[in-house]
């Protein structure tokens, strides 16, 4: 049963697939939601598996009913994100399986990270971890954080 309250998703969590390629949500992450809720896994651009709550899926599906059936470009946006993406729910551990095209993506043969984002989180490998570890390092993070605006 989910209990009332808002779900942070923070931290950074490191999983290993099991045989049948399921990762396990961080009971962190799902004490809110019921096993029955339906997340939405998308392949980000960057080489990763942005992982949308049931909540941000209904702000999802309510921003892309508004787009016009006109807007080429709109409707070629919205067919690749729904053609790729993964709906799933979790088993009563957590688990869910991942699709060999978004573990493909993602570059995850065995070994994940699960990176909190505040209102989604996001799955990618050990190195593409690193990789964004770098990037964020020292001041290049506080350069970052001033050119957005925190």
């Amino acid at each position: 049963m989910a209990q009332t309250g808002t779900t942070v998703y923070s931290g950074r969590f490191e999983h290993t697939l099991d045989d049948k390629n399921r990762l396990t949500i961080p009971s962190v992450w799902r004490w809110a939601h019921t096993d029955a809720e339906t997340f939405l896994a998308i392949p980000h651009p960057d080489g990763y598996v942005a992982v949308l709550p049931p909540a941000r899926v209904e702000k999802l599906l309510a921003q892309v009913s508004e787009m016009r059936l006109s807007d080429r470009e709109a409707q070629a946006v919205k067919a690749r994100i729904f053609s790729d993406a993964q709906s799933f729910t979790f088993d009563k551990q957590g688990r869910f399986g991942m699709g060999s095209d978004l573990l493909k993506h993602a570059g995850i043969a065995k070994d994940s990270v699960l990176c909190g984002m505040g209102d989604t989180f996001n799955i990618m490998s050990p190195s593409r971890w690193q990789d964004m570890q770098r990037a964020t390092s020292g001041e290049n993070f506080g350069d970052m954080m001033r050119r957005i605006g925190l």
